[in-house]
């Protein structure tokens, strides 16, 4: 697999839809995660990332303008412990709770299946990542129609054991702009990880198209200690 750009990535699709890397910094020291959105409508445009307690929260730029709370008013980053859960939704929540329950990562999504938004029966996407006395390891899920087909879910669930510094995987919802919106195929996209914090921030923020982007939180984890560092850069100011 071919390693890739995330500026090229990102830079020649004007809708990927929502987001999700996790991986390892070009260092080796720390575990990297970064989640986007992005939106079409008024509504989807109408956030904003806040941190919540250890993750992060969608809310309301402009509250007199929120339509319909029910798919985009979400927690994306929780922590439970030594493991950071990363997803487009609610089922950050189904997660979280199922692990609180020693329920595996996949065990505790199949209570759960694509959004039910129709046409486009959004994939729900999502990530955990495991730092346990220096080591690292992480997961990622997505649940989705079946060729836009909302009678079946397909699932896959992707395990990245002992991932090699420099290296990330990048999940998206949508293929491209659409209409019905195409769900992502495939495995996570291989793809670099370099620079700082600040500077990988930057190289995706600045890839996003202008237009559709709302809000990105990139993390980077000392997998030596825990400690972390955060940046949300949020569209709408």
């Amino acid at each position: 697999m071919n390693m890739l750009s995330i500026e090229k990535e990102l830079s020649e699709n004007a809708y990927p839809g929502r987001g999700i890397i996790i991986g390892k910094s070009e260092d080796g020291k720390q575990a990297v995660t970064a989640y986007f959105i992005m939106g079409r409508s008024q509504n989807s445009r109408n956030r904003i990332f806040v941190e919540d307690g250890q993750g992060i929260r969608t809310q309301a730029f402009d509250p007199s303008k929120l339509e319909d709370p029910s798919l985009i008013i979400y927690a994306p980053v929780r922590v439970l412990g030594n493991k950071t859960i990363v997803t487009n939704g609610d089922q950050t929540d189904t997660i979280y709770e199922g692990m609180d329950q020693m329920l595996t990562f996949e065990q505790s999504l199949r209570s759960r299946e694509f959004e039910p938004d129709a046409p486009n029966y959004t994939p729900r996407i999502s990530g955990v990542m495991h730092i346990e006395n220096g080591s690292y390891s992480y997961a990622m899920s997505i649940l989705k129609s079946n060729q836009g087909n909302p009678e079946s879910c397909n699932r896959f669930t992707y395990a990245y054991e002992n991932p090699q510094a420099k290296e990330g995987r990048f999940i998206h919802t949508y293929m491209h702009d659409g209409n019905p919106l195409p769900s992502f195929e495939g495995e996570p996209k291989l793809i670099e990880i370099k620079g700082s914090i600040d500077e990988f921030t930057d190289r995706i923020w600045n890839s996003l198209n202008e237009d559709n982007k709302v809000s990105l939180f990139v993390r980077y984890i000392d997998i030596k200690d825990g400690s972390y560092e955060t940046r949300i850069v949020n569209k709408n100011q």
